[in-house]
């Protein structure tokens, strides 16, 4: 089962692995990682929440990248850099939430600087 994101001093854990569904599967509407095949409510309330924690985790990580990008893209010595709006307008986010952003990247990149890529994946 996927354990929720570690905080920054600890080690991540994989989550569970989200399976891509075939193309017929996923034009079902009441299809949903074959979980409406699964008559065992016990393995059911299992694999839902396996999933709900693959999904909480990978929406984490994803917000981490944003933010690392976020810093990245307004980075003063970027000639390109951008301000907060021009951020905020790319990611659909306000401008407070923007700057937010860029200042939680700036942290994360701090702690990465010096790591090699492997650590963030």
């Amino acid at each position: 089962m996927a354990e929720p994101t570690p905080r920054r001093n600890e080690p991540r854990l994989r989550p569970a692995p989200l399976l891509f569904e075939p193309a017929q599967a996923a034009e079902d509407p009441e299809h949903f990682f074959d979980l409406e095949s699964l008559d065992d409510p016990r393995a059911l309330l299992a694999r839902a929440t396996e999933l709900s924690h693959a999904f909480r985790a990978a929406a984490d990580r994803a917000v981490e990248y944003q933010a690392m990008a976020a810093a990245q893209l307004a980075d003063p010595r970027r000639f390109d850099r951008l301000t907060p709006a021009d951020i905020a307008a790319r990611a659909e986010w306000t401008e407070d939430y923007a700057k937010k952003m860029v200042e939680f990247g700036r942290d994360l990149l701090r702690g990465v600087e010096g790591s090699g890529p492997a650590d963030l994946v």
